[in-house]
């Protein structure tokens, strides 16, 4: 919200010309008030759209039961993908996510393979670079390896050794936080390679299974779901 324009000063004889008038006070600058619990004006504006967004874009989740086996309830994000609309409110979204942190990021990093769908746009919009995470065995050269655990044995994920660079600042993306362990895992590569990683953000999370308790960096999500 822009500050209101100073007021002009009143011409307090007919002998006053422009270049006498005083000058204006400076326009007052917005601030937060954290310790009254209120948001600044941008914060506020931004609070404002980033829920009206949260709500277009839950209504496009659907919902298949018992899927891929029983007694599992699959979240579809595929329709947000096919509607441009939608793929651009989940971009401006995850953006206003990303505002929250301390840092910009210089790499975002997506997990294999539904973060590879958001991910890459998500970088170009913040000007950072992208790098997958991805199953072991599928990219070439030198790669770090992590492994965590599923919920019938353990798998690895890998990254190229020269994916991102000491120092840089990394942030980890994935659809869905469920039990936390492959985020984790792709955390635990990054910081391998001497990066620094600022965050995790997730399109869902599955709050009931507590996945956010297994990462060490800040995490944000733009909806939960399936509450037991």
């Amino acid at each position: 919200m822009s500050a209101q324009p100073a007021t002009a000063p009143s011409l307090s004889t007919s002998t006053s010309t422009a270049a006498h008038l005083p000058a204006p006070s400076p326009a007052p600058v917005p601030t937060s008030d954290a310790s009254q619990g209120r948001l600044s004006a941008p914060s506020a504006a931004s609070a404002a759209e980033l829920a009206s967004l949260k709500i277009r874009l839950k209504a496009a989740l659907r919902q298949f039961p018992d899927f891929p086996s029983p007694g599992i309830l699959f979240e579809d994000i595929l329709p947000i993908f096919a509607d441009a609309a939608l793929h651009e409110a989940l971009i401006r979204a995850l953006e206003l996510h990303v505002a929250q942190l301390d840092e910009k990021p210089d790499v975002v990093v997506g997990l294999d393979a539904r973060g590879f769908l958001f991910g890459p746009s998500l970088a170009l919009r913040l000007g950072a670079g992208f790098v997958p995470v991805r199953k072991q065995g599928k990219l070439p050269g030198p790669c770090e390896t992590a492994s965590y655990e599923k919920e019938y044995g353990q798998d690895f994920f890998q990254m190229q050794s020269d994916a991102v660079k000491p120092g840089q600042k990394v942030l980890v993306v994935d659809d869905i936080i469920a039990t936390g362990g492959s985020a984790a895992a792709a955390g635990s590569l990054v910081k391998k390679l001497g990066a620094t990683l600022v965050g995790y953000v997730f399109m869902l999370e599955l709050d009931f299974l507590k996945g956010r308790d297994k990462l060490d960096a800040p995490a944000y999500t733009l909806l939960s779901s399936q509450e037991k």
